[in-house]
Order: C-alpha cells, then sequence, then structure tokens
C-alpha cells in the first residue's frame, strides 16, 4: 500500500483527495500538512513539513504556489517524491521543479484529469494532419469566477502539444481587440470565459474550409483531479529521480 502525505490536506481538492484516498484499497494519506490543522481528516495534520513524523513514499501537493519553494527544498533534501498539482508557478520556480527532479522524482502536470492527458495526445495527431492542412486552430477554456490565471495552464498545454505537432513554428495570440489585421495562418489563438461555478472547459477547434473539427473536454466535479492524483502517487512512489508527468501515467 503506497503512504502519502497530503500537502494542502484542508484546501478544497486536498479533502477531496482525502475523500478518495479513504476509498482506495492501494494507497493510504498517513499525515495531512496545512495551516489549518483544525480540521478532522482522519489521520494527523501539521503545520509544516519539519514536523511530520510519519513514513511516507510520496507526497501529494494541492497548496500553494507561495508553499512549493519550501516543498522543493524538502523534498530534495529528505529525497520524497513529489506529485506537484500546484498550478500559476513562476519561471523561476519551473525552473526549480526541474533542478529538483535531478536528484528526487517529482510529477508535474498541468491538469491531472486522466481524460485531459488522453486529449493532449488527440490534439496532437490531430494537428499533424489538420494543420497542416491548412486549418486554423483556436483553443476556448471556460473556469469558475475565481480562478485567478488566464489563459488555463491546460490551455497553454494544449497550445504546447499543438505546436509541438507543427515544429514549433506558431505563435500563441491571446487578445486580438487591438489588431486590425487578417489572422496568421500560423498563430494559435487562446481565449479565456471566467463566471459562475464551471469547474473547467477546454475546447480545440480546427477550423478549415467549410469544416470545423473540435475536441472538447468538461470537468464536472474537482474529483476527476482528485482520481489522477491518487494515480500519479501510486505511479510515483519508488521511482528514480526525473521528471515525469501524467503522459507517463498513462503510458
Amino acid at each position: 500500500m503506497i503512504k502519502i502525505i497530503m500537502h494542502g490536506c484542508n484546501g478544497a481538492m486536498g479533502q477531496v483527495i482525502s475523500r478518495l484516498a479513504a476509498e482506495d484499497e492501494g494507497c493510504e494519506i498517513v499525515a495531512g500538512i496545512d495551516l489549518n490543522t483544525e480540521a478532522k481528516n482522519g489521520y494527523p495534520v501539521y503545520a509544516s513539513l519539519e514536523e511530520c513524523t510519519e513514513a511516507a513514499d510520496v507526497i501529494v501537493d494541492f497548496a500553494s504556489m507561495k508553499a512549493v519553494d519550501h516543498l522543493l527544498d524538502y523534498c530534495k533534501e529528505t529525497k520524497m517524491p513529489v506529485v506537484l498539482c500546484t498550478t500559476g508557478l513562476t519561471k523561476e520556480q519551473i525552473e526549480k521543479v526541474e533542478e529538483t527532479a535531478k536528484t528526487v522524482a517529482v510529477l508535474r502536470s498541468a491538469n491531472m484529469s486522466l481524460g485531459i492527458n488522453l486529449l493532449l495526445k488527440l490534439v496532437k495527431q490531430a494537428a499533424e494532419v489538420l494543420a497542416a492542412s491548412g486549418f486554423d486552430m483556436e483553443i476556448v477554456e471556460k473556469h469558475h469566477n475565481q480562478k485567478k490565471d488566464a489563459p488555463s495552464g491546460t490551455a497553454l498545454a494544449l497550445a504546447d502539444s499543438l505546436n509541438e505537432a507543427m515544429d514549433q513554428t506558431y505563435t500563441y495570440v491571446y487578445d486580438r481587440s487591438m489588431r486590425h489585421e487578417k489572422r496568421d495562418k500560423k498563430e494559435i489563438g487562446i481565449s479565456a470565459v471566467r463566471g459562475g461555478s464551471i469547474v473547467g472547459e477546454h475546447d480545440v477547434i480546427f477550423a478549415g474550409t467549410d469544416e470545423v473539427v473540435t475536441f472538447s473536454h468538461t470537468a464536472y466535479s474537482k474529483a476527476i483531479f482528485a482520481k489522477g492524483a491518487i494515480s500519479a502517487a501510486k505511479f510515483l512512489a519508488g521511482k528514480e529521480p526525473g521528471l515525469y508527468t501524467m503522459q507517463d501515467v498513462i503510458g
């Protein structure tokens, strides 16, 4: 059985992961880390990683970008594998993730959903056929009104998959309001919608002459991200140092 430390256990995602892990016979959350130590979780909760004395195989992080630097330092020092789910990291933090992965197993993905990670493969294959035949590529993402970053990390990951298929020859366009010119054939438009309680929707649109092909993914609850995080934890436990993604998990 894989033993997990839940970093950010009393946040919204930490609570969903805790609930699903309790129903999973293949893993167990043995401790949680959160500034709020009062909530009852069925396992001990500490305010810092240093206070935690429980032995574990992997840390699952769904906390805050403010806590990522210290988390990476801790994992590097203790050689503890970590599934890093926090999004919106700075360029410097991403570089630190890559540096940490040289000495410990780190899994980082823009989206923990198994469906999204399959979609990343599918749109890349589609781009190789459709974009190469002159189809325009656009991405529209929708999220709840509390999401701070835009476009979403998932939208950018989808754009990167499309661009990789086209040998990195495309540029990303986020706003056309100040432009008075025709669409460039070598651009990927990315639009963000924020409103209500939308968990997450992503459309990848291939628009050609007289036909449109759309790949869509809709998240109806945060449980899909929690399931992906648990699958990632099971995969990462015991792995050699390196930087992994959900693409490695789904194979």
